[in-house]
């Protein structure tokens, strides 16, 4: 019997969709679940995740990662957030907003310079406490499906940044601010927090997105062009692909024989650039020669070198067989 001819490797074949992330201008009245389904079946794309829950009254924008992106949704998900907000002086709600229950009405005997003063304490680094109607989970619970049973937990603050609080109009008993901060900051809580230091309370009574850094919501694919264009022309005119979406990261350049030894998930030996040493498992990005993006991971020093440690490598780039 003749010895078998040797297994070549090679790239594992795939089918090919599209992988990068489309931001979307979501309307009032729908979730973020409803965008995602809504975004599946215009796209014809399974693999599907938003990155950063909006409220259903909330609009503006919410950012759909597709396909491979879906592996790498944490990349995009910590940045500087912006919104267009109007809060609502002398009510106070179980939600924090107008869609609650009211739990209390007061007199709204404030000045604008007051609620101009009163927010300024309400910029920099702060603790915030979480609502009980939020997503965040508690013991494997969602808070909300806790609050809907009319139960209170305790939930550890946490700390956020503000980093500017800019009034647009003040016409009391309501007011329209911009807020940009850190991402996991409820601006409902900042709303609630604001009426408890004029005495007087607050709902927030609106809230749109304006950017989820380095994302604007000029960027995002209107509603309505979901259904009333074909894939082709919106991921052309809104789809972010993901080779350009990881701009974000540092990345390592892996030569030919580096990107077949990432493809079997083994650890690379690299020149370190300008790429940070030990940053975390999805700190850098690794490319070919080309560009393309291969994998996420993080780089450490090892015996005097630096080496690439593959943490998410993309079906494109995983390889199969014996090397040739």
């Amino acid at each position: 019997m003749s010895p078998a001819a040797p297994v070549r490797s090679t790239p594992r074949p795939v089918p090919r969709l599209w992988d990068g992330l489309l931001p979307v201008d979501k309307p009032a009245g729908v979730t973020s679940h409803d965008v995602v389904a809504r975004v599946r079946r215009a796209l014809g794309i399974r693999a599907a995740g938003h990155l950063g829950t909006l409220d259903p009254a909330a609009t503006g924008l919410l950012v759909v990662a597709l396909g491979a992106a879906t592996r790498c949704s944490t990349v995009w998900q910590g940045g500087e957030k912006t919104y267009e907000a109007r809060v609502r002086f002398g009510v106070v709600t179980d939600s924090q907003d107008l869609d609650g229950a009211v739990l209390e009405t007061r007199p709204v005997e404030v000045s604008e310079e007051q609620v101009h003063a009163a927010s300024l304490a309400l910029v920099g680094a702060l603790e915030q406490v979480p609502p009980m109607v939020s997503a965040l989970k508690h013991k494997g619970e969602r808070l909300h499906a806790i609050a809907r049973r009319g139960e209170t937990v305790e939930r550890a603050p946490r700390l956020i940044t503000v980093h500017e609080w800019r009034w647009l109009e003040v016409a009391l008993p309501e007011a329209r601010f911009v807020v940009r901060c850190s991402g996991g900051t409820y601006v409902r809580t900042l709303a609630h927090d604001l009426g408890a230091r004029l005495g007087c309370g607050a709902a927030l009574a609106g809230l749109r997105r304006l950017g989820s850094a380095p994302f604007r919501v000029e960027q995002a694919c209107a509603w309505e062009h979901l259904a009333a264009l074909d894939a082709s022309q919106v991921l052309a005119s809104h789809g972010i692909e993901l080779d350009r979406a990881l701009a974000v990261l540092p990345a390592v350049t892996l030569d030919v024989a580096g990107a077949e030894a990432l493809g079997r998930g083994q650890r690379v030996r690299v020149e370190v650039g300008q790429a940070p040493v030990g940053a975390g498992e999805r700190s850098v990005v690794l490319r070919d020669t080309t560009g393309r993006a291969l994998a996420l991971g993080e780089l450490r020093a090892e015996a005097g070198a630096v080496a690439a440690f593959p943490q998410v490598v993309f079906p494109w780039a995983v390889r199969q067989g014996r090397p040739a």
